[in-house]
């Protein structure tokens, strides 16, 4: 990547982490096509294509076609005319998930998941006299291409924010660094798109305050971040100044697994409502799977058009056994509050009182990032 105006020659810079983030390269259309000869090279949809489908993953052949996960599987068919949909396998994908940790421990011990394809590693004590992060970073994907035949990305820096950001700079089977110094112009060049939790809707808002690139972002008071961003607002502003010094944290527990949509027509029809309530869950039960959670508690959220928010749960006394129970019970919650006052524009559904230790919140973290300067840093090279 081109250098920073502060880019250090010698790769060396002491009082900084050394952080990566791994993620595997559409790690479960990836598993099929690997294990499925005739899959690869194609257009390939983990999930269901019946009506009511949800898309969890995409081959990125499919990906230049404009299918995305969470889309449902009717859209992903329309702009895809020759997708090929392939049950999940979550079994298998759990087990080439343990390889790859493994693999990561072999390095550090603090290793913070995200979920079965994606991990942070603190790697600045270099445990295996390596001599520097991304001579680690090099060797971690080389030993998963060879014992897994899959590719992962990585990106390395000095903070949590910076190392995902970099990782999703060279997709697929790409590596990029992001050194002391270089931080705050290359988020300067990035669409305000891209930072992890702004997505489009966010992206959207941002633009009519006249806002699309990082650059843009740094140039708004915290104030008036507060005032159209919320509780949202401290995060944006450290983001866009490369702020983010958060540790890596193994073994971090998760509270819960969950999604909603928010409809472009407020719907308010039994049918209606069922039919949405099922892609939800499916896609909820995706993350779950993927999180490797189990847990006792659905709970289903529903906000009126008037924007008044109604909340149901149910426990069961052990952890609910798969995506049918889980949409059954989400069902029964539903049917419970039915005929509703008002049409709803949005509907949730969330899987909680987890009994494993669920690690991380990837792509679904409201995680804001820290201010604080830390201390425990070291010296190994980038």
């Amino acid at each position: 990547m081109e250098q920073g105006p502060d880019h250090v020659d010698s790769g060396f810079v002491s009082g900084f982490r050394k952080i990566i983030h791994i993620d595997m390269d559409a790690f479960y259309a990836s598993v099929e096509q690997r294990d499925n000869p005739d899959l690869r090279g194609r257009p390939v949809a983990v999930g269901g294509s019946a009506a009511r489908g949800v898309v969890a993953a995409a081959s990125y052949e499919a990906r230049t076609f404009g299918v995305r996960s969470a889309m449902p599987s009717t859209r992903a068919a329309r702009l895809c005319p020759a997708l090929v949909f392939v049950p999940p396998r979550f079994d298998v994908y759990r087990a080439v998930s343990r390889q790859i940790h493994e693999i990561f421990r072999d390095y550090t011990a603090l290793v913070e998941p995200l979920s079965l394809d994606e991990a942070y590693l603190d790697v600045t004590a270099d445990d295996r006299g390596v001599g520097s992060a991304t001579r680690i970073a090099t060797r971690i994907r080389q030993r998963i291409a060879a014992q897994t035949g899959l590719t992962a990305s990585a990106g390395v820096s000095y903070n949590k924010f910076l190392a995902k950001l970099a990782s999703d700079q060279n997709k697929p089977d790409g590596l990029c660094v992001i050194r002391p110094g270089e931080g705050a112009a290359f988020v300067a060049r990035l669409p305000v798109a891209r930072f992890h939790g702004v997505g489009p809707r966010g992206a959207e808002r941002m633009a009519a305050l006249g806002v699309a690139t990082g650059a843009d972002l740094v140039q708004i008071p915290l104030d008036v971040l507060r005032v159209h961003f919320g509780a949202q607002a401290d995060y944006l502003y450290r983001a866009a100044r490369a702020i983010d010094l958060r540790r890596v944290e193994p073994d971090r527990p998760r509270k819960s697994v969950g999604g909603e949509r928010t409809f472009d027509i407020d719907i308010g029809t039994g049918p209606a409502l069922r039919a949405a309530l099922a892609d939800i869950a499916a896609l909820v039960w995706a993350r779950v799977e993927k999180a490797g959670a189990r847990g006792r508690t659905v709970t289903l959220k529903l906000r009126s058009a008037d924007f008044q928010t109604i909340t149901r749960a149910r426990s069961l006394p052990r952890a609910v056994a798969g995506l049918d129970e889980f949409a059954a019970l989400g069902r029964e919650l539903l049917d419970a509050l039915l005929p509703l006052r008002q049409p709803v524009r949005l509907m949730g559904l969330t899987l909680s009182a987890l009994e494993t230790a669920v690690v991380g919140t990837g792509a679904d973290s409201d995680d804001a990032i820290g201010a604080g300067l830390g201390d425990g840093q070291g010296a190994l090279p980038f």
